[in-house]
């Protein structure tokens, strides 16, 4: 499953833990990736998305319908 939220386009970014004494070591900070079934009640069936958490808020929010229809637009399959 790749890392990258259908609705938001996070994907991992690079980065550095830094230790009390300023060591620091490369490290990867990964979105909260979930592949989650949406029911679309204007097509009559389930639609699923890898979605971040943001991502989930934001279907929330702006509704399911609305989202299928920008990923479209975008030229994206769902």
């Amino acid at each position: 499953m790749s890392n990258i939220c259908q609705v938001t386009g996070r994907r991992p970014h690079s980065g550095f833990t830094v230790s009390h004494s300023h060591h620091r070591t490369k490290r990867w900070f990964k979105p909260n990736i979930q592949r989650k079934r949406f029911w679309v009640p204007n097509e009559h069936r389930w639609v699923t998305l890898t979605v971040s958490a943001k991502g989930i808020k934001t279907i929330n929010k702006r509704g399911i319908e609305s989202v299928v229809a920008d990923l479209r637009r975008q030229g994206e399959k769902v």
